[in-house]
């Protein structure tokens, strides 16, 4: 079974995903990232394929991307560092990345690859939803890989409905249409718009990201839908250069 599916089947509230950079703050630092944020009871982790223009991702995330690049972080490389620690894994691995780098390097290899290497999933932000039906849902479906969508507070209903019918594993919720980047507390819309969705009932789960910087944040995350997803304020931590340190702070708030 598939380690998405399984996951939301065992475990329905308080999820927690991590997403980092590859290739930041070091080259060979992805191993390491990995095997601490398993070993510290995170639910879920996000790998970023770095890229040199990423549109949905607010200045922290950016500078991680522009540092991993200029070390040498490439799609082949982030694969044979995650096939090596494959077998040690065993919580969902999900890589996030642009459709250009994905394009590129071709994706029926790119989900061949993705199975060798302990991938169950993968999230496009800028995929075309006609395009994810016609075209990468089919060849995703084959190798039992879950293609994961966003919603925005701006997304349609009847968008919503029809992304919840044609996707599994998750719907990740992004907290507002925005850049992705650490907020201090959610105001009074965003918490609305959490209730919307809930008030829809979807099939599928949902994670919440963009923003999710402390507790209350958190909490929050956790009370609206099956977890959260946090990004920018682990980025931030591994900036100042210890692995370790840095997932000790962002699991002491869980």
């Amino acid at each position: 079974m598939n380690k998405i599916t399984s996951l939301f089947q065992t475990k329905k509230k308080d999820i927690l995903s991590i997403y980092f950079t590859a290739g930041f703050p070091e080259l060979d630092d992805t191993s390491q990232i990995i095997r601490e944020l398993q070993a510290n009871g995170i639910d879920m982790i996000e790998v970023g394929i770095p890229f040199s223009d990423p549109m949905a991702d607010g200045p922290v995330i950016q500078n991680s991307s522009t540092i991993a690049l200029r070390n040498g972080m490439t799609l082949k490389l982030l694969f044979s560092q995650l096939s090596a620690i494959k077998n040690e894994v065993t919580i969902p691995l999900i890589l996030m990345g642009y459709l250009n780098s994905v394009m590129h390097y071709g994706f029926e290899k790119f989900c061949q690859d993705c199975v060798t290497s302990g991938i169950s999933g993968m999230i496009i932000p800028d995929l075309p939803f006609k395009d994810y039906l016609e075209t990468y849902k089919p060849i995703a479906d084959k190798y039992d890989l879950k293609i994961i969508m966003l919603i925005t507070p701006a997304t349609s209903e009847e968008r919503i409905l029809l992304i919840d019918a044609h996707t599994e594993g998750f719907i990740y919720m992004v907290s507002a249409a925005s850049t992705t980047g650490a907020k201090n507390m959610f105001d009074d819309a965003t918490l609305n718009y959490f209730r919307r969705i809930n008030a829809m009932q979807l099939k599928n789960p949902r994670l919440i990201g963009f923003g999710i910087s402390n507790k209350e944040t958190l909490q929050a995350a956790f009370s609206n839908a099956s977890g959260a997803i946090i990004g920018s304020k682990f980025i931030s931590l591994l900036a100042r250069g210890d692995v370790t340190q840095a997932v000790a702070n962002i699991v002491k708030n869980r």
